[in-house]
């Protein structure tokens, strides 16, 4: 019996079981051979962290000169964050499961080329309407669904844990405050300068140049070699879960539009809270279906143990976040009358913070418990979530805004690259693009729905519009209490981990080996 048919009779043998069958892939990478190529494929490999965040930040720095363009007002506008969130989060999943079938360099390489596309196509949205601008911004954010996981998963495949690895995955995520303050700077200065429009097309030059060099650094990955055994085995559409995909797509896409459609719409609008009724309804029936495939986009593991804390903690976190950075601006904006340039050079300094923030949890690693690492990382969201909350108008930069600006970063880039590094060494090779894509979907997609959250408050307390300052003020504190939630998470987290070493001191668990 030859090797080949000996290896498809053991696949087809062991199909009933996710685990087992995908485990039959060979996806190891080889690291570069040099450290120039190390660096140029590293660099290469983060840039899908610093171009994401940049394209977050191109809707919110110069937010009320778009508004002008479209004759909307900013409650309006909130969409234009709010949609490229939501379709950055909600396509993850599949976008991860896609890279483990054909290939993760194949889909990184397609992001790009996507993300540059729609980019372009944005910025001539000037020249029709409002609902064609949020609707580029919601394809926008597709080209980051296919980054990301993809991304992750080539450096899961490149690096072995340890601290390597650890320090790697601390870069990635350090790109993440610097690649939101390039967005916001350029898109900035051309609003004010030429014409808001360039942001994007700028935008959109640069990921095909990302693209090309994608080509030209990443190796091919052994999965792409062997695609054609695999699909001899298992029908892709199983492997895809294209049932459980689907499902879950709608589930997410229905309560994100069902919260930011609120606060523009009111919620008074019978449809609004239908909706958000059938996404709830739909996504226990999307769990129900991941119990019962062969290839779930979830697997069971997910749910239990450190991972579902860590997963826990991090959505909490990071939904304060997306408010934290959409009110600052707002705030210094608005409230205080600061362009948006001058908005953007008082975020600057966050670059450098995340950057200090990425290399300490890159050495912490391995060295603490993760679950510390989280607990510090939810005190960074909180205490830049209660100095927004309590600023006063016309204070000085330096009192709060500047040490809020510090402090934040901290809190993205220690929780990112902790979980990140957890969620990879957790899972075998073969799935990294799902490792990868939990920890990115439960990031981006909760900046949106933190969005809808803190929109639906501060339209319910500004006295319909009245009192800009007290609606600001309340969507702060509702940033507050879920960067409060994420400390209790944490704080349970800790608990839980010294409880199962005392109990079991020898038991490794599987997070603590980062």
């Amino acid at each position: 019996m030859s090797e080949d048919t000996e290896f498809k009779q053991e696949w087809a043998a062991s199909a009933g079981n996710h685990q087992d069958a995908l485990a039959k892939t060979p996806t190891q990478l080889d690291q570069p051979k040099s450290l120039v190529n190390e660096i140029a494929f590293v660099g290469v490999v983060c840039a899908a962290q610093l171009m994401t965040q940049a394209g977050l930040s191109l809707a919110i720095a110069p937010l009320h000169i778009i508004s002008k363009t479209f004759n909307a007002s900013a409650k309006e506008l909130t969409w234009a964050s709010a949609a490229y969130s939501l379709t950055v989060g909600t396509f993850i999943l599949v976008a991860g499961r896609l890279g483990d079938v054909y290939g993760h360099r194949l889909l990184f390489i397609i992001g790009f080329s996507w993300f540059g596309l729609w980019s372009i196509l944005a910025g001539f949205s000037a020249w029709s309407n409002l609902v064609f601008f949020n609707f580029c911004r919601a394809f926008q954010g597709i080209g980051p669904a296919l980054l990301l996981p993809n991304a992750v998963a080539i450096l899961g495949h490149t690096y072995a844990p340890g601290p390597r690895k650890n320090m790697v995955f601390s870069f990635f995520g350090a790109t993440a405050p610097g690649g939101y303050s390039l967005g916001a700077t350029f898109s900035s200065l051309f609003a004010e300068r030429v014409w808001w429009p360039w942001g994007y097309w700028v935008m959109g030059i640069a990921c095909f140049m990302f693209a090309g060099l994608g080509i030209l650094v990443i190796p091919r990955t052994s999965e792409e070699e062997t695609q054609e055994t695999q699909n001899d085995n298992l029908h892709w559409f199983v492997r895809l879960d294209v049932v459980g995909a689907t499902t879950g797509i709608t589930a997410l896409v229905l309560i994100n539009f069902a919260w930011n459609q609120g606060p523009v719409i009111g919620w008074t609008m019978p449809y609004t809270y239908a909706l958000l009724i059938v996404g709830f309804i739909v996504l226990a029936g999307f769990l129900i279906i991941e119990r019962k495939v062969t290839c779930p986009l979830l697997p069971q593991s997910v749910f239990k143990g450190e991972v579902a804390w860590v997963l826990g903690c991090i959505s909490a976190g990071w939904s304060s976040f997306g408010i934290l950075v959409y009110y600052y601006y707002q705030f210094l904006e608005v409230i205080d009358g600061n362009s948006p340039l001058l908005a953007t050079a008082k975020w600057a300094g966050a670059s450098a913070s995340g950057a200090c923030a990425a290399v300490t949890t890159g050495f912490l690693l391995g060295r603490i418990s993760p679950s510390i690492i989280i607990f510090i990382a939810m005190l960074a969201f909180t205490i830049g979530q209660i100095m927004l909350a309590t600023m006063t108008v016309g204070q000085t930069y330096y009192a709060q805004a500047f040490v809020l600006m510090l402090v934040t970063p901290w809190g993205m880039d220690m929780s990112f690259p902790s979980g990140t590094v957890i969620m990879s060494n957790s899972m075998p090779r073969e799935h990294q693009g799902v490792a990868g894509s939990l920890v990115n979907t439960v990031v981006n997609y909760s900046i949106s729905l933190g969005l809808g959250f803190a929109g639906t408050v501060e339209s319910y307390v500004n006295d319909d519009g009245n009192d800009i300052l007290k609606g600001y003020r309340g969507a702060s504190y509702m940033g507050v209490g879920l960067a409060g939630l994420g400390v209790i998470l944490a704080s349970c987290f800790i608990l839980i981990s010294w409880v199962r070493r005392e109990r079991n001191p020898k038991d490794v668990q599987s997070v603590q080996t980062v």
